[in-house]
């Protein structure tokens, strides 16, 4: 059974921090794109990053280039997401996303989603 769970959520003030994690079992991802979404109260799921099996490309949303990093270890089968600078607009729970299919851009189609992970960020 795939399993993939986040961690490293949690509050913070603006300005400040946070790490999140993904680990994956069930099944190796190691040759497939993986990435982050969230959903703030009241809005759909929105594309946050992405980064292919071997990290070659790594794309994000307008709203956090250059603030948040996605990155992976494939060894372990996990993938990060490190939010600098973070704002109240960040406030959202974010999701783990594995496989599925990547084209370009925001355009990825996970195949397997985490239970997600509440950030807030304070003002």
């Amino acid at each position: 059974q795939v399993q993939l769970v986040e961690s490293g959520g949690g509050l913070v003030q603006a300005g400040g921090s946070l790490r999140l994690s993904c680990a994956a079992s069930g099944r190796t991802f190691s040759r497939n794109t993986m990435g982050w979404f969230r959903q703030a109260p009241g809005k759909e799921r929105e594309f946050v990053a992405a980064i292919t099996w071997n990290g070659g490309i790594t794309y994000y949303t307008d709203t956090v280039k250059g603030r948040f990093t996605i990155s992976r270890d494939n060894a372990k089968n996990t993938e990060y997401l490190q939010m600098d600078s973070l704002k109240p607009e960040d406030t959202a729970v974010y999701y783990c996303a594995a496989g599925g299919q990547y084209y370009s851009g925001i355009n990825y189609y996970p195949g397997y989603w985490g239970p997600g992970t509440q950030v807030t960020v304070s003002s």
